[in-house]
């Protein structure tokens, strides 16, 4: 039996301030060389148990702290975080906090410079570390000009640049394109079969890194964790929070669970389906009715509120975007696609006027809009004390009256009314400032990664509230890699990519037979199949 490296006795942990403890006498084993998937709803406490891990809780973080924590043979209880720099490689849900100079390259070697390792090899790890994690293009690049996708590459890059033996990544995929997802995943799994890194990961998009675990702790709401195989805690945990393929063989009854689309692919009962359904037409697929799935019919849209025409942007002397043009109807929801780096948040930031187009036209048919925005980093939102309070504040500016706990309530927040928008999870605060930009009753929406750090219970619930805010007409552009949610949502979809539009049309038309942003029932079920609802509405 392998030695562990993660001894945790009896933690129980709670924040400064809390009425309940958000960790109560846990016990984890972590071997050596393990990769452990660390799973649960947003607030069961993944990001605390992870940073029990090289003692920021509860040195840091203060609160109540109770058992133990030994770390590489280092109890942190008895050391400061910085005595576990050479233990422990941590990249936290936000990358931002960690990227502290003026270029890529001093970055990942700051960590180094720390630890007192020799010049000449940090200069041969930067550049094995940027290879790693697809970023040599970013390495003079200053952090600031980075995209969200592109700064967790170089966080998780920093981190692996001092060599430790144990990794923790919290959410290290949340703005991943799925391109880059699966790059960063696979130099994981690499450096952990062939170099031992202990890997210890939280992970709310499981078709990402399910498979590539050895075991899997499941916290449940209040904390109760459950471990297990892969395989074991894909039977038990609510199928909402499964990758797609796992998550439809659960809606219908089937065994094994497949977990990746090659097992989908090979697993009878799914081959069998797969034949009923092409017997199916494409045209009786097309505007099926998918129950809570269903999108807002394309032809009860309204009139445009957004026409962009031969739109040019340029940064720096460098072009970003160059001579695209699309329209936004009344009830309609635009998914902006494409790599990182590929324009999305620029586009966002120029609609919204605070950049400023080098080329072409943005107008607003019918006149002047009330356009609600929310970044990729939607802490730069709040600036009240209470999430309340920044719901207040926005509804008062615009000359709207609304239920400020109704409000919240939408988004499973309404407990959170009196809470500091910090004290929030990554998660919570994507909620929290999405019910604030709703507060002011905007025509059109701005969205950039809303889905980031957000369990699937919650994603399910904001897919509700925005299909609910398009049947009542407002427009929606939404900048996002999840093309889960870009299927079940979208009227149309552009994919964004070496400076222009490469596709623009329904997901129908765009997303199918893409290597890369085709979703997991499309892989394995081919023609235009792009959800799970629409196969369960399917089968007899």
């Amino acid at each position: 039996m392998s030695t562990p490296i993660v001894s945790i006795d009896q933690l129980s942990y709670a924040w400064p301030e809390a009425d309940q403890p958000t960790l109560h006498s846990l016990d984890w084993r972590i071997d050596e060389g393990a990769f452990a998937l660390l799973i649960g709803r947003s607030g069961s406490g993944k990001s605390t148990l992870l940073r029990s891990l090289n003692g920021l809780v509860p040195h840091f973080s203060g609160g109540s702290f109770g058992g133990q924590v030994v770390v590489n043979g280092v109890n942190t209880r008895h050391h400061a975080p910085r005595d576990f720099a050479r233990h422990v490689g941590f990249v936290f849900q936000d990358p931002e906090a960690q990227l502290l100079t003026s270029r890529v390259v001093d970055d990942i070697a700051l960590g180094m410079e720390q630890l007192g390792i020799p010049p000449t090899i940090m200069r041969k790890r930067v550049e094995e570390m940027l290879d790693l994690v697809g970023a040599a293009h970013l390495r003079d690049r200053s952090p600031e000009t980075l995209s969200g996708g592109e700064r967790q590459r170089v966080a998780i890059a920093a981190a692996l640049a001092i060599h430790p033996p144990i990794l923790v990544l919290d959410e290290p995929t949340s703005q991943l394109d799925p391109w880059g997802a699966e790059e960063v995943i696979a130099a994981l799994q690499r450096m952990n079969d062939d170099l031992g890194l202990t890997v210890v990961m939280s992970e709310h998009r499981l078709e990402r890194v399910l498979s590539h675990a050895d075991t899997v702790r499941l916290l449940d709401d209040d904390g109760v964790p459950t471990d297990g195989s892969p395989q074991q805690i894909a039977s038990i945990v609510a199928p909402v929070a499964l990758p797609p393929v796992a998550q439809l063989a659960r809606d219908l009854g089937l065994n094994p669970v497949p977990l990746t689309v090659k097992q989908a692919r090979n697993h009878p009962e799914f081959m069998a389906l797969r034949e009923q359904l092409a017997e199916q037409s494409s045209l009786a697929r097309r505007g099926r009715s998918h129950g809570v799935s269903t999108r807002v019919d394309g032809d009860t849209l309204g009139d445009s509120v957004l026409k962009v025409s031969q739109l040019g942007i340029r940064i720096e002397k460098s072009q970003i975007i160059a001579d695209i043009s699309f329209d936004v109807h009344q009830g309609e929801l635009v998914a902006l696609m494409g790599r990182n780096g590929s324009g999305k948040t620029t586009l966002l930031r120029a609609l919204m006027g605070f950049v400023s187009p080098w080329s072409g036209d943005i107008t607003f048919p019918g006149g002047e809009r009330r356009i609600g925005y929310v970044p990729q980093r939607s802490s730069t939102l709040f600036f009240c004390e209470t999430l309340g309070d920044e719901l207040r504040f926005t509804a008062k500016k615009h000359g709207v009256q609304i239920d400020v706990e109704a409000r919240l309530a939408e988004v499973d927040l309404a407990w959170a009314i009196d809470r500091h928008p910090s004290t929030l999870s990554v998660g919570e605060r994507q909620r929290g400032a999405i019910a604030t930009v709703l507060a002011g009753n905007p025509d059109l929406l701005l969205l950039d990664e809303p889905t980031r750090g957000m369990d699937p219970w919650h994603k399910r619930q904001l897919a509700a509230v925005l299909r609910n805010l398009q049947q009542r007409g407002l427009g929606i552009i939404m900048a996002t890699h999840d093309t889960e949610l870009a299927a079940e949502l979208a009227q149309t979809v552009i994919m964004l990519g070496d400076g222009g539009i490469v596709s623009l049309g329904p997901p129908d038309d765009v997303l199918v037979d893409s290597l890369t942003y085709s979703t997991q029932i499309n892989k394995v079920f081919g023609a235009d199949w792009l959800t799970v609802d629409q196969i369960v509405q399917a089968v007899p």
